[in-house]
């Protein structure tokens, strides 16, 4: 089982994405994807709202998220989300990795 947890960051005049990018190039988002645990850490961008940014953030258990809460780059991430002024709507997800035979019909791989 994992969880996963989207993070939506909303600004204005494009804020969310000026954050995301910053992410990028500070070489935030490669150091958490090499963290023990981190299995996902990937931006979306809704096509119907400018001023948001979907984070998808999955983690192999609890435990490698609150030693991700506890590094250095939590200090980073505060900080950026804090220069561009950004709100926070989260959703955490546990997954049972099993899709019902009944649902595969309906997935083209």
């Amino acid at each position: 089982m994992s969880i996963t947890v989207n993070i939506y960051y909303s600004g204005t005049n494009g804020n969310a994405r000026k954050f995301a990018q910053d992410m990028i190039n500070q070489g935030i988002v490669n150091q958490i994807r090499k963290e023990d645990g981190n299995l996902r850490y990937d931006y979306f961008f809704p096509m119907d709202d400018n001023e948001t940014v979907l984070l998808i953030d999955s983690w192999k258990d609890q435990s490698s998220i609150d030693i991700h809460h506890a590094s250095p780059m939590m200090y980073q991430i505060t900080t950026l989300r804090n220069k561009y002024d950004l709100h926070m709507k989260v959703e955490r997800f546990l997954s049972d990795d099993e899709i019902p035979i009944s649902d595969l019909i309906f997935i083209r791989q």
